[in-house]
């Protein structure tokens, strides 16, 4: 079995794959929009709108900037914007039998 020198242990390879990988399902319990192995194109693309919604709502900065763009006042844009956050990209895409 090999090992690897890491802060002045040696750690065996299966180890630090069992470590990445438990950290990894953390992560991905922890926040909801990091993916995972079968997440589908319009599930990433929901989670990366959703947080830039979020964002721009979140920031009083970039809501009126972007109230500004929109010729419309900060709370109409901020409405409007969770509004939009129940479904960003529209309908889910029905599921094809051809996998």
């Amino acid at each position: 079995m090999e090992t690897v020198l890491i802060n002045r242990y040696f750690v065996r390879q299966s180890d630090l794959r069992y470590t990445a990988n438990s950290q990894l399902e953390s992560l991905h319990s922890r926040y909801t929009g990091t993916g995972h192995a079968d997440v589908t194109k319009h599930e990433w693309l929901v989670h990366q709108h959703r947080d830039t919604y979020a964002s721009i709502v979140g920031h009083p900065g970039l809501a009126a900037y972007v109230a500004i763009a929109e010729n419309e006042c900060i709370a109409r844009t901020k409405f409007e914007m969770v509004e939009r956050m129940l479904q960003p990209c529209g309908p889910p895409p029905k599921p094809s039998d051809d996998e």
